[in-house]
């Protein structure tokens, strides 16, 4: 189905529905769209402009819940591995992950990583490595000083926040940041419709043009960037600009 700029209905009522809906040549980023179904089994596809399958992965995990193209042209997926091998809280099996791996375009994959505190994003670095997105509990000192959230909502008492590791391809943790170390519990708190199961709930990590690290923290409405030489939060977007954002990236022209 072809569309020209005036087919385009500006009506999201008439526009709802699956398949191609919308297409404006003229306008369109000229690219693809890499598409996993949220309750699928792992099916991963490609899709061009006119809403055609180019490409299909079919991998072994549900997704749970990125995934990324890499420049040699293979897939870089967070998988979903089973919630009863890793059950943190109530709501832990509705986001947690479990695994990263590197499929090839034929679906063989040629590298993978497990582990059960892994949830939502990894990304493959320029060094080679990995960093993924995982949880801990802070300590049991810190937990009164959590500010915000739904009152006596924590899972026997305890908090979780996040936790970065950087893995090898031979799958050892090379370096590892504790967001507890670095949040200041007086200025991040959690949104107050929130369960305090969490303070601070990643849900993207990458890294940035310069090396560093930049995170989403969904739970505390705030995006940081991390040294990674030392450690530190260098930079700041948070809840006066922000309301539980997902996946900040970097431009082209550095914002």
């Amino acid at each position: 189905m072809t569309f020209t700029a005036t087919s385009v209905d500006q009506n999201t009522i008439r526009r709802r529905g699956t398949g191609l809906k919308a297409y404006n040549p003229e306008k369109a980023f000229k690219g693809y769209t890499l598409f996993t179904p949220l309750t699928g089994q792992g099916e991963v596809y490609l899709l061009n402009l006119e809403g055609e399958v180019v490409h299909q992965w079919n991998l072994p995990y549900p997704p749970g819940l990125y995934g990324y193209l890499l420049p040699n042209g293979n897939l870089f997926y967070n998988g979903k591995t089973p919630p009863e091998e890793s059950l943190r809280f109530a709501l832990w099996a509705a986001f947690k992950s479990g695994v990263v791996l590197e499929a090839d375009p034929k679906g063989n994959i040629i590298w993978e990583y497990k582990h059960p505190d892994h949830h939502h994003d990894g990304r493959r670095l320029a060094n080679g490595n990995t960093i993924l997105l995982a949880i801990e509990k802070i300590p049991q000192s810190l937990v009164k000083s959590i500010k915000g959230g739904v009152p006596g909502t924590e899972p026997d008492g305890d908090i979780y926040a996040d936790v970065l590791y950087e893995v090898t391809p031979a799958g050892e943790i090379v370096w590892t940041w504790h967001a507890h170390e670095y949040l200041d519990p007086d200025i991040f708190t959690i949104t107050p419709q929130d369960h305090r199961h969490e303070w601070t709930h990643g849900n993207t990590v990458g890294e940035l043009a310069d090396g560093n690290i930049i995170v989403s923290f969904r739970n505390i409405s705030t995006v940081v960037i991390v040294d990674r030489k030392t450690g530190e939060i260098i930079w700041t977007l948070g809840d006066d600009v922000l309301a539980q954002q997902h996946f900040p990236n970097e431009l082209a022209n550095g914002t």
